[in-house]
C-alpha cells in the first residue's frame, strides 16, 4: 500500500509541474481592490496553499469538536 501512496504523490508532483510549465504567462487578479499580475501557475499554486491551509484547519477543528463531544458524554 505504501507504494501506491508514492506512486500517486509522484504522479501529482509531475502533474503540478507540467501545469506549471504549460501555464506560465502573466495574469491579472482582481480582489477587494488589489490588484496582481502573476504568473497563472504561480496563483494556482497560491491558491491551492492557501485551501490545503483552511480545509486542514477546518478538519482538525471539528475533528477535535468531535472528540471533546464524545468524551464530554462519558464525563456526564
Amino acid at each position: 500500500m505504501r507504494w501506491v501512496y508514492i506512486a500517486t504523490v509522484v504522479i501529482f508532483t509531475l502533474a503540478i509541474l507540467i501545469f506549471m510549465g504549460q501555464n506560465f504567462e502573466i495574469v491579472t487578479m482582481n480582489f477587494l481592490g488589489f490588484r496582481a499580475r502573476v504568473p497563472l501557475a504561480v496563483l494556482a499554486v497560491i491558491f491551492y496553499v492557501a485551501g490545503a491551509l483552511s480545509g486542514g484547519g477546518l478538519f482538525a477543528l471539528l475533528r477535535d469538536s468531535f472528540q471533546k463531544s464524545k468524551f464530554d458524554k462519558f464525563i456526564h
